[in-house]
């Protein structure tokens, strides 16, 4: 009788547990991307994005209020996004940031169904690719990726905790 009450322990533990863990980080950028339509401007500079070639990138910020969700940004190029985070202002509210992973997406056209988290993706600057305001930050979410670009169209590989004003200029 005891090995049934150690069984039922022992599954209860791990039902709870994993009831309030939290969802992995692929899947909760998965549930918030949103497309990007053929009418969204960019939050920064107010261009029509898909009008451009290159990667984008969306972000989210807190509400002031509980009662509201977190809002989505739109960019027409990462390096609108990255000059948008930067600010001191805006940096401390943004919840999530993401960009297309350019190793499963054309260049022309990104593909909505392969945005990753901006925090642990590799970027590529100053490659030969452009984006809408020119040179762009390229972003992969496998650092052999940006390498492998990088080679293909020059350009540094670096990751997220190394973008600052200096690299964006």
């Amino acid at each position: 009788m005891k090995i049934w009450k150690l069984i039922f322990l022992i599954l209860f533990v791990h039902l709870f547990l994993t009831a309030c863990s939290e969802p992995d980080t692929k899947q909760k950028v998965v549930q918030n991307a949103v497309a990007i339509e053929s009418a969204d401007e960019c939050h920064l500079c107010g261009m029509l994005i898909t009008n451009f070639s290159g990667p984008k990138g969306e972000l989210y910020r807190k509400q002031l209020s509980q009662e509201q969700s977190d809002t989505v940004h739109k960019f027409c190029s990462t390096r609108d996004m990255f000059s948008f985070y930067l600010d001191p202002e805006n940096k401390r509210n943004v919840t999530t940031m993401l960009v297309h992973d350019m190793s499963k997406s054309p260049w022309e056209t990104p593909n909505d169904n392969y945005f990753i988290d901006a925090k642990v993706a590799w970027f590529v600057i100053g490659s030969e690719k452009t984006g809408a305001m020119g040179k762009t930050l390229a972003s992969f979410s496998k650092k052999i990726d940006a390498q492998t670009f990088a080679k293909e169209f020059n350009g540094q590989v670096i990751s997220f905790d190394q973008i600052d004003l200096a690299v964006l200029m």
